[in-house]
């Protein structure tokens, strides 16, 4: 997330963080390196759909009330709730402390993905960034929006 500033956004560091969940729930090579028995410091598969929902509550309403606040525009907003529904579908069926295997195995989990991944690639290509890098490790995302 080094490209154009997120800080241009009023709140930058929700956008930060749905950022970082869309990212790793968009990457399926990083979730068999990283959630299927790869190094720690990402969290899980619940913690990156908690952290797409868990300030804005985009489980209980539109990402289009945050235009101008977290996302540019609308297609970043209907790009968005189209994977909040779908990764909360699968999170209601599978169980909130489900293992990432739950998540995976799912038959609707091809399509969660590539919803982040749309999502994903249309969030990061505004903000200047290369969406083909890897997923920065959750140290990286606090550093990126502590509170100086």
């Amino acid at each position: 997330m080094g490209g154009m500033p997120l800080t241009d956004l009023p709140w930058w560091r929700w956008r930060a963080r749905i950022r970082s969940a869309l990212h790793m729930l968009s990457d399926p090579a990083f979730q068999q390196e990283a959630w299927l028995g790869g190094p720690g410091g990402y969290g899980d598969a619940t913690d990156a759909v908690y952290r797409l929902v868990e300030d804005t509550w985009l489980d209980r309403w539109s990402a289009e009330k945050y235009v101008g606040t977290i996302f540019r525009d609308s297609a970043e907003a209907v790009a968005v709730d189209a994977v909040v529904l779908r990764v909360l579908r699968i999170l209601h069926e599978v169980g909130a402390d489900a293992p990432a295997t739950g998540y995976l195995g799912h038959r609707d989990w091809p399509d969660a993905v590539r919803s982040a991944r749309e999502a994903h690639v249309r969030m990061a290509a505004a903000d200047g960034d290369d969406p083909d890098l890897p997923p920065a490790p959750l140290e990286a995302l606090h550093l990126l929006t502590r509170v100086s």
